[in-house]
């Protein structure tokens, strides 16, 4: 009896043992901290420049999120399009609307309420759609699916090669759309940052 009690306190102990995490998990923990702050830092910085450069270290630590889940081109589009154009574009709209660059603001004003009773209702949609959503059980392998006529190359290459074609033939109008949205933004900064005489 007492022999059967040690072997079944073994097994729970063996059962509920922490184990040692990954390399994997520890990369992955080492970039969502630094990506937590700054988007923390993103919405309660008082000083404009300042949230737009914690907001680069966002976009930074997203993209290595990306490279971390092996999307490689997620990851260099995220570093090209939004660190590279998007928040170089909000950067210098901030440093070169003089107002802005210098006056502090406040993290909180009239419409703080409402952001947070939206937020809120978000966060609980968001929830009950994740809670109800029939995740699936086994992980499917990437080498599992017909590529079509990119078939022939490496798994990699042929996911890579049918984002470009799907961007090119089924996804045209919106991928020309972003096209302009940037063009839009650019424009739009160029008026702001010249001098109103």
């Amino acid at each position: 009896m007492i022999e059967q009690l040690n072997q079944l306190i073994e097994q729970l102990l063996i059962q509920t043992a922490p184990t040692v995490p990954s390399i994997q998990q520890v990369v992955f923990v080492m970039l969502a901290i630094p990506a937590a702050v700054a988007a923390l830092m993103v919405v309660l910085a008082r000083n404009l420049f300042h949230s737009a450069l914690a907001l680069v270290g966002t976009l930074f630590a997203v993209a290595g999120i990306y490279a971390l889940l092996e999307a490689e081109f997620l990851a260099v589009s995220q570093i090209l399009v939004y660190v590279g154009a998007i928040s170089t574009l909000i950067t210098f709209a901030i440093m070169l609307t003089r107002g802005m660059m210098y006056g502090a603001t406040s993290p909180l004003n009239r419409q703080a309420g409402t952001a947070i009773m939206i937020m809120g209702l978000l966060f609980a949609v968001l929830s009950g759609l994740v809670a109800s959503m029939p995740w699936p059980e086994n992980l499917v392998a990437l080498e599992t699916f017909s590529w079509g006529i990119f078939s022939n190359r490496i798994t990699g290459e042929a996911i890579i090669a049918s984002l470009g074609q799907k961007f090119l033939t089924t996804y045209l109008v919106p991928f020309e759309l972003m096209a302009v949205l940037l063009l839009v933004a650019l424009a739009g900064a160029i008026l702001l940052a010249r001098d109103r005489q």
